[in-house]
């Protein structure tokens, strides 16, 4: 695909969030990181208006090709839909790209560990737009138009913390965001002896998508009912000690429950970060414990395979363990002792085997640094 002249190369990672579920559509606080994992990009301009996409992680579906003037949501176009998505929206908002580009694109995030791959390519791909081109564009403007080339042009109702995290992460740090009002702060995550481990449950999330439109389906009749006394937007526009004086006017009891996860875990998210910039690791890890409580107790998104990865973490000296993302399967994130990694994953892969019949993956991350273009490349 590449001759002639080195091309430009770029990096967007892939995220974690650390704590905070299921409150980024209920207006909460979220706490998510960039990880080191990621997608690379290497890019080069045309003379023609064709675009040519090819994956190194994907190598079977050959060079994806699309005209520049006439992007359209294509199924068979598969992965390359994200990066068609951002170049289109990209012109939709009255910025010119009339030519062609070949751009490579590689990944080190694990397929189907819910790290979002989606948001890293769409990010790497804005970035690299910005830099070709001398856009005027900040970060912010930039993962926007990668949030609304998932909502309107692959078509899928996603919320802004993913594309977030991947634009603005910071390394050693995660963000405490405001999911209504985009405020954020860069709050230190100082691990010390302690290290990121996501396990992944290896668990087909078939019911994700279904369960998922359904909890967000009474999370809004639950706020319908808080509404007939509170002026709110929101479930999260309030606390735990409001809600406790006010959950009496929300009729269903299973509504009471999602409401008061989401409202819980999003002063929770706040409780969290406040513990990490007071240095208190262990106090951040009974956050993370409590925070998954929570989601399978009120919110009910774990499943028996998030459950058993948990509590065989919990068992085996994880400071903190939860489920991270959707629910349903995916994975886990858990803050494990360096000195004790190996005999924690060789305990946690056997437990977890012997509840589940099945086999857990894990990946050591550290934390890094958000969408960029890599200056010096060794030779």
């Amino acid at each position: 695909m590449w001759s002639g002249r080195n091309p430009e190369l770029f990096f967007a990672p892939g995220r974690v969030n650390l704590i905070g579920e299921h409150t980024d559509y209920n207006g909460g606080y979220v706490f998510p990181c960039s990880l080191s994992l990621g997608t690379y990009a290497a890019v080069r301009k045309r003379g023609d208006g064709k675009l040519r996409f090819y994956s190194m992680n994907f190598p079977d579906k050959g060079i994806v090709s699309a005209e520049v003037d006439r992007l359209n949501y294509s199924e068979t176009d598969d992965w390359a839909n994200y990066p068609k998505g951002v170049i289109e929206i990209f012109r939709r908002e009255g910025f010119s790209i009339n030519e062609g580009l070949d751009i490579l694109y590689y990944g080190n995030i694990p397929n189907g560990a819910g790290l979002s791959s989606s948001a890293s390519i769409e990010l790497v791909t804005a970035v690299l737009l910005k830099d070709l081109y001398g856009f005027p564009v900040d970060m912010l403007k930039m993962i926007r138009i990668a949030q609304k080339a998932e909502n309107d042009f692959i078509g899928v109702n996603c919320g802004i913390m993913d594309q977030f995290a991947v634009g603005l992460g910071k390394k050693d740090h995660a963000l405490l965001l405001d999911c209504e009002t985009l405020d954020y702060e860069k709050v230190p995550v100082a691990l010390g002896t302690y290290q990121l481990i996501i396990a992944n449950t290896n668990k087909r999330r078939g019911l994700a998508d279904s369960k998922y439109n359904e909890r967000r389906s009474q999370c809004e009749e639950a706020l319908k009912d808080l509404q007939k006394e509170l002026d709110i937007n929101n479930l999260a526009d309030i606390d735990k000690e409001t809600f406790a004086s006010y959950s009496y006017l929300i009729q269903d009891p299973v509504q009471e429950k999602r409401a008061r996860h989401v409202i819980h875990e999003s002063d929770r998210t706040k409780e969290a970060a406040a513990k990490l910039k007071d240095g208190d690791l262990r106090g951040f890890g009974e956050m993370m414990n409590r925070s998954h409580i929570s989601l399978r107790d009120d919110y009910e998104v774990t499943g028996k395979e998030l459950d058993a990865l948990v509590e065989a973490a919990w068992e085996n000296g994880a400071l903190g363990a939860r489920m991270t993302g959707a629910g349903f399967g995916g994975c886990t994130i858990n803050i494990v002792e360096r000195a004790h990694k190996d005999e924690f994953l060789s305990e946690v892969k056997r437990k977890y085997k012997e509840e589940t019949g099945l086999d857990a993956e894990f990946y050591p991350v550290e934390i890094g640094d958000g969408a960029k273009k890599i200056e010096e490349v060794a030779p």
